[in-house]
Order: structure tokens, then C-alpha cells, then sequence
């Protein structure tokens, strides 16, 4: 009964007038960003950061948990519409609903993507509900050594899963932990990697590298390689299902959302994998596999639809009770705590409880939000695919360079963010992995320091993390990640 009454007080908190009008901001734009193709909740979140450091840390945390998720819903829309993915984990929705919008059923699978969005994310918030304290209750119990491990495992999983190659993937990484260790040692404070520089004795931001990398590079790397292509819009039709449709429509959401939500809570990350296991499961268990590719099946859009939602809501769940991110924007997020002086991990829940419940109870009132939001108003978001890329990303450049000198007022940050930005064209260019730069970043510095304490703990002998049940297991699971994928692709060639 103890977590209901915790998650009472979260809805107590969620529900102040203040608290509502940013929940519902934050899913407006959320909803608005993940229309737009080309960019995410990431792009915006880091953009943010700096203009929202002065407000109050539930408001904002809730803020942009509300553009998070909201994102996700948005990007259902330009897939469906438009076969353009608003977002990574809706390209699978693209393969049925872009054949379903052609075919004159784009409000069926609009329909179906935002209500399959609604009851995945609403099911997710549950389990996250019962089993964050629960994760919180047991990381207390970990030690140094077991905290290295997970964060290793985050940084092997993350390289191998989000780059091209594995290679790639750690290359990223190698950047972002490079970038991570300038500044002051915490530890023995010396200095380390400034280059004489005086603006780096306090480190890099990680709201600086982020918008570099994500806007600044985005925006550069559309106008210098993409040019300014023109795209055709689909007309959506009536937003509404058939009782056929609402039949084959649930057991799909159901399948999506259990496959979507424990990807989302293991340090693999990303919805790419659920979306795409989602649709190979409805592919396989449907009665119409003739509509599948032809004129497109509306299983083939709520299954990874739920999966893709699910997964989002799930990644709450490492961030808040372990502090380790397992996608791009939560990577962002974590930061966003920290400019609040707040460390995700297990003591959150008792340290900053008001803080944690009321964004757990805030994602119950963004499911609905969306809802209202996504049914009625799917017309007012296509029109946003009319803003001509020019004018689009000239506004972001500039939006972006205000944040950034907003944050010191220095000129120093706008050089290195457009030194970033053109870092971030070339990963782009080459096919590097961006997400790897920022958890290598921000999850680099406490590696490092967790290192220093097994090692302390072990007085200096490397068996420490194998003594441990724990620690040795996951080093068994990193082991793994590297090992099997390479295992299986000899395998295929003989």
C-alpha cells in the first residue's frame, strides 16, 4: 500500500495548475517535434536545458518528460503519412501504415497508432509504478564494483546495438569518453586535458556537446547533404476505426507492449529492436498475411506502435533507480537532472521523492493528454510538414545559439558548439553513431570514479569484480554482447 500512497501524493504534485499546464506544453511540443522529421526529442530536450535551468526541477523534469514521450506519438504521424520516420522507433510503422495511408485507411492506422500508443503507455506506467522501487530497493544493496559493471555493460551494449559495426559504436564512444575526462580530476584534482585552455578547467557541458551535436549538426548536416528536397503530403481521412479493425487492433497492443517494456528497462537501449520483433510477431500470427506489403495491415501498425511506447515509458525505469541511460534523450536527461544537482540512482526515491513520484504520476496524465491531443488534432500536425526546411532550420540554429549563450554568456561555447556541430556532420557523413559521444560523456566520469572505489575496495588487485556474484555476472553478459553477435556472423558465412 506504501507505493499507491507515494504515487497519491505524485498525483497530489502532477496535478497543481502549474504542473498540468507544463505536462501539457511538454506533450504539445513533444507531439509537434516528433512530427517533424529529422528531429527528436533529443534535439529539443538539449536545446531546453539552458532556458529552462530556472525553473522549478518537478516542473521541468515533468516538462520534458512530456516532450519524451509525446515525441514518440508525433512520430507515428510523418511515418504513417508520409513513410518519413519522425523518429527512429517509428520506421517499422512506416512499412505498414505508409500502405495503409496509399490504400485511403491513413485514419484507421492514425487512429490505431495513437490508441495502441495510449494503452501501451498507460500499461508501462503501471509497471513502472510497481517495480522502480522495487529496482530501487535492491541497487541500494550495490556496491562500486557492480556499478562499473552496469556501466560498462550500458557502454558495450549502446556501441554494439546503435552503430552500423561495432567498431563504429566504440569509436563514438572512445569520443565521448575522451571529451568526458577534460577538466579537473575529481578525485586527485589535477588538471588533465584542457590544452592550456583556461574555459576547460571546469570541464565540457554536457548541454554544449548535446546541442552540438544533435541541432548544430542536424541542421548542417541536412543543408549540406540533403539539400532541399520537397515532399508530397497524404490526405489522413476521418481518424476512426472499424469494429474489425478495433479486433485485430488489441491483441497486437497487448503483444507490443509485453515485448516493448523489458527492452526498454535493460542497458541495450533503443526501440528499434522491440518495433522490429513487434512486427515480425504480427507478421507471423496474423490471419491476413496477404495485406501485409500490399495494401497494409493495421497489425503491422499497432503491434510496434505499443512495442515502440512501451519501451520509452520503460527507460524511466534504469535512469531513475540505477542513473544509467539506455537512449539518447534519457542520456540528456540524466544531464538534466545534474544541472539540478540530483544523481539518478537509488537514494533518488528517498532524497527526492515528491520529485520522482510526481513525474512517475505525470506520465499517467501525458498518456491522456496525448490521447486528447493525437485523435482530434492530426490535421494541425501534418500542416507543420509545410514549414520549408530553410526557414525550419535556420530557426533552430538560432534557438540554439541563444540557448548556449545563454548558459555564460560566453562566445568561447558558440565555437565549440559549431566545432561540435561540424564533429556531429562527419559522425553523420561516415555513419557514426551520435548517442554513444553523449552516455560515454556523462556516464564516463562516474565509470571512472566507481573504478577507483572497487579498486580501493579490492586494495587494488582486479579480482574484485570477480569475486562478486553480481559484478561477475555481468561481465559474463558484456562478454557476451561482444562475443555472440561476431559468433553468429562467422556462422552465417560458413
Amino acid at each position: 500500500m506504501d507505493i499507491w500512497q507515494q504515487l497519491l501524493s505524485g498525483f497530489a504534485t502532477a496535478a497543481t495548475p502549474l504542473n498540468l499546464m507544463w505536462a501539457f506544453v511538454g506533450c504539445a511540443l513533444g507531439t509537434a517535434i516528433g512530427v517533424l522529421p529529422g528531429l527528436g526529442p533529443a534535439v529539443t530536450v538539449a536545446m531546453l536545458l539552458p532556458i529552462t535551468s530556472q525553473v522549478e526541477p518537478t516542473a521541468s523534469m515533468i516538462f520534458f518528460a512530456g516532450i519524451y514521450y509525446g515525441a514518440m506519438y508525433g512520430g507515428s504521424t510523418t511515418s504513417i503519412l508520409l513513410n518519413t520516420p519522425g523518429e527512429t522507433g517509428t520506421m517499422v510503422t512506416a512499412l505498414e501504415g505508409f500502405k495503409m495511408a496509399k490504400s485511403g485507411r491513413a485514419g484507421a492506422a492514425l487512429a490505431t497508432s495513437a490508441i495502441g500508443s495510449f494503452v501501451a503507455g498507460t500499461m508501462a506506467t503501471v509497471l513502472v509504478t510497481l517495480f522502480a522501487p522495487i529496482v530501487a530497493d535492491y541497487a541500494v544493496q550495490l556496491g562500486p564494483p557492480e556499478y562499473f559493471c552496469l556501466m560498462l555493460l550500458a557502454f558495450t551494449t549502446v556501441s554494439a546495438v546503435l552503430g552500423a559495426s561495432t567498431l563504429r559504436g566504440i569509436t563514438a564512444l572512445f569520443i565521448g569518453l575522451a571529451i568526458g575526462l577534460v577538466g579537473i580530476d575529481q578525485i586527485t584534482a589535477s588538471v588533465r586535458y584542457t590544452g592550456g585552455i583556461p574555459e576547460f578547467m571546469d570541464g565540457i557541458e554536457v548541454v554544449l556537446i548535446a546541442v552540438g551535436l544533435f541541432a548544430i549538426g542536424e541542421a548542417l548536416y541536412t543543408t549540406l547533404y540533403e539539400g532541399r528536397s520537397e515532399v508530397s503530403l497524404n490526405k489522413s481521412g476521418r481518424v476512426h476505426m472499424t469494429g474489425l479493425e478495433w479486433r485485430r487492433s488489441w491483441p497486437a497492443w497487448l503483444r507490443g507492449t509485453a515485448l516493448g517494456f523489458p527492452f526498454g528497462t535493460i542497458p541495450a537501449g533503443g526501440t528499434e529492436i522491440p518495433t522490429f520483433l513487434s512486427y515480425a510477431v504480427e507478421r507471423k500470427l496474423s490471419k491476413h498475411k496477404e495485406e501485409f506489403g500490399t495494401t497494409g495491415a493495421i497489425e503491422g501498425v499497432a503491434g510496434p506502435e505499443a512495442a515502440n511506447n512501451a519501451a520509452v515509458t520503460a527507460t524511466m525505469v534504469p535512469l531513475l533507480t540505477l542513473g544509467i541511460p539506455t537512449s539518447v534523450t534519457t542520456a540528456i536527461l540524466l544531464s538534466a537532472f545534474q544541472n539540478y544537482g540530483l544523481q539518478p540512482g537509488p537514494q533518488l526515491f528517498q532524497t527526492s521523492s515528491t520529485l520522482v513520484w510526481g513525474l512517475i504520476a505525470s506520465l499517467y496524465i501525458g498518456n491522456v493528454m496525448l490521447l486528447v491531443l493525437n485523435l482530434p488534432l492530426v490535421g494541425l500536425w501534418v500542416k507543420l510538414l509545410k514549414i520549408p526546411k530553410p526557414q525550419l532550420y535556420a530557426g533552430i540554429l538560432i534557438f540554439a545559439t541563444v540557448g548556449v549563450y545563454g548558459m555564460r554568456q560566453s562566445a568561447f561555447d558558440l565555437y565549440v558548439m559549431l566545432a561540435v556541430g561540424m564533429l556531429g556532420v562527419l559522425l553523420r557523413r561516415f555513419d557514426f553513431p551520435t548517442a554513444p559521444v553523449i552516455v560515454g560523456m556523462i556516464l564516463g566520469p562516474l565509470a571512472e570514479a566507481q573504478l577507483r572505489n572497487a579498486l580501493s575496495i579490492g586494495e587494488g588487485h582486479w579480482g574484485v569484480f570477480f569475486q562478486r556474484p553480481v559484478s561477475l555476472s555481468i561481465l559474463v553478459v558484456v562478454a557476451a554482447v561482444l562475443v555472440l553477435p561476431q559468433l553468429m556472423k562467422l556462422r552465417q558465412r560458413r
